[in-house]
């Protein structure tokens, strides 16, 4: 008990540690503010960002700051904040100043021309407040290149807080070999009335993400559960009463009766339908992450519609990380518990599975990447202290917690109560039409859930792949939940049609049927990418495609869950309503 509070409380402790900021976000008039140059990049590939200073840029003459924390979020993406050198004070004006100047080499000159052509924009903060500007432009004949070399800061404040920056980029100098070119800059501060508390507001797109076409798709959904909950309820409700009022008929007949009788339904197989799944280790470890990822993901939103979270530089995968790591029981207990009612013996390998499933592929793919992001010297690659950092929490948080789940698990819900006993012979399953195989049942499973999310994958997408930032956090609750209900009512009517044909290996089909989910969204990925988007190059494109496929498969394992889930539930139930001889 003493190492579980203890590994809480590390946990914690490491949590706020990373989060803390570097300041309060209040000054003093004459205080110190820092300009941080983050980083540079093509504007079609948000994804393939460079330090700042790898372009030929100079920094200012100031050299003394206080010190930087990083977070962990921050840098596992990519954010390389460095000082800028640039002299800002608070409420103090600066006139147009020089601050750097660079004479260009040719080397140097064809650096900028390449940005120029990329459209290379580059990122800055200010208190933490994003700014964006571009490096320069080509003429309508493009042929010369120019590059902006003064920037123009208006600054808002109210009170000891600054609620506003805005950035406007002057002073068009053609490009050349040999020449010297000059860095200015000025500083206008201007008092405002917007609140501290509203101050990232101004970033957010309330024309996009509110758009009617996002209520319409939420409301349409709506309706889609709605009309599917009512459907599936008297569809099965009818059903089943008819199949019920069948068995009991069947109980009042002899022995001679019933053999010369045609009995069929899900009933011939309640001998089997409980028999433990195939691979039941690697089936156990799926449903117990597919716990864990429903659980982070209804928490980051819950915790994100609390606290906009979305305002902090990393704080979103930050938190997530957290919570991740400190909900790992979940994942033990679940799966845990599982394996130990299927009647598995090994169930310290089902642990570790179950454990490093998702960080494996998170890691494993991220490692693909990091290669080509080290190739591309891009500030996406990973620091080797941040894999250490990350490898740590692994190996002394998440598999310690998943153990203590496990532990639990086993010993509060390990143990078998099926309605019906179990045959020892597996009983023969028929032949059956085309479309009531499992297979066909996978691929035809995940086609309602996929169109009750695929508005809102789009404006997801939309957030991460371009420049939006995503509020819209009670959206995606109800998406989330939409979801749920959707993938539950389908997997059950696949469920009941694979048992009514006698078919009783309804585990695994429940789960792929509900992850097939996943497989849809892929795809859409892959139109997104060639008609929503104008990305290129092997880095953005391996990034792109890379990330999505981890996406698609997280989202696979939680439908696939839910999918199980619920269809478990609807078989015990039917099967302790009916007297089984």
């Amino acid at each position: 008990m003493k190492n579980i509070l203890f590994l809480w409380t590390f946990l914690v402790i490491v949590t706020w540690i990373a989060r803390c900021d570097e300041h309060d976000h209040t000054y003093k008039d004459g205080e110190e503010v820092v300009l941080w140059m983050n980083t540079v990049g093509p504007y079609h590939n948000r994804q393939e960002t460079y330090s700042y200073y790898s372009l030929p840029f100079c920094r200012g003459q100031k050299k003394d700051i206080s010190h930087y924390h990083e977070t962990l979020g921050e840098a596992l993406l990519g954010v390389e904040l460095e000082f800028s050198g640039i002299d800002i004070d608070y409420k103090g004006d600066f006139s147009h100043t020089e601050y750097c100047s660079v004479e260009i080499t040719e080397e140097q000159y064809q650096t900028f021309v390449y940005a120029v052509q990329n459209h290379y924009w580059y990122q800055m903060y200010i208190d933490d407040l994003p700014i964006w500007g571009i490096v320069g432009e080509v003429d309508q004949g493009g042929e010369d290149h120019y590059i902006w070399t003064h920037k123009k800061f208006d600054i808002g404040y109210n009170g000891p807080y600054i609620v506003d920056v805005n950035l406007t980029s002057e002073a068009k100098v053609k490009l050349q070999p040999g020449i010297k070119i000059s860095f200015t800059y000025e500083v206008k501060w201007q008092p405002s009335t917007v609140k501290f508390e509203d101050r990232f507001d101004k970033y957010l797109d309330p024309n996009f993400f509110q758009h009617r076409i996002h209520w319409f798709s939420i409301f349409n959904s709506f309706m889609m559960v709605i009309f599917l909950v009512g459907l599936v309820s008297m569809i099965l409700m009818r059903t089943l009463r008819k199949d019920y009022a069948r068995y009991s008929k069947e109980e009042d007949l002899d022995d001679m009766e019933k053999d010369l009788g045609d009995e069929y339904g899900w009933k011939q197989v309640h001998g089997d339908v409980f028999r433990p799944a195939s691979h039941s280790l690697l089936f156990s470890a799926l449903i117990g992450t597919g716990y864990h990822i429903a659980v982070v993901t209804l928490c980051v939103i819950l915790f994100t519609i609390i606290g906009e979270l979305y305002t902090e530089r990393g704080s979103l995968l930050s938190t997530a990380i957290f919570v991740y790591a400190a909900t790992s029981p979940v994942n033990g207990y679940f799966g845990g518990s599982l394996y130990a009612r299927m009647g598995g013996k090994l169930w310290i390998k089902q642990m570790v599975v179950s454990a490093f499933m998702m960080p494996a592929a998170v890691c494993g793919t991220a490692f693909f990447i990091n290669f080509i992001a080290i190739y591309y010297h891009a500030s996406r690659a990973i620091p080797f202290v941040t894999m250490v950092a990350v490898t740590c929490i692994c190996i002394f948080v998440i598999l310690p917690l998943t153990l203590v789940g496990t532990v639990l698990g086993r010993n509060l819900s390990g143990q078998p109560d099926y309605p019906c006993r179990i045959n020892a012979v597996p009983r023969p399953i028929p032949e059956k039409k085309w479309f009531m195989e499992p297979a066909i049942i996978t691929v035809l499973g995940g086609v309602l859930p996929f169109g009750s999310i695929f508005i809102e994958m789009y404006f997801i997408f939309t957030s991460f792949w371009a420049y939006k930032i995503y509020y819209v956090y009670g959206f995606m609750l109800l998406v989330f939940l939409i979801l749920t209900v959707v993938t539950v009512c389908v997997t059950i009517v696949c469920t009941y049609f694979l048992l009514n044909a006698e078919d009783y290996r309804w585990q695994w089909t429940s789960f792929m049927a509900a992850a097939s989910t996943s497989g849809y969204v892929y795809i859409y990925s892959f139109y997104y990418f060639f008609f929503k988007t104008k990305m290129y190059g092997l880095f953005q494109t391996s990034f792109y495609f890379g990330y999505m496929a981890l996406f698609s498969l997280a989202l696979g394992v939680m439908c696939g869950t839910f999918g199980y889930l619920g269809t478990s539930i609807f078989v015990r139930k039917i099967y302790s309503t009916v007297k089984i001889d």
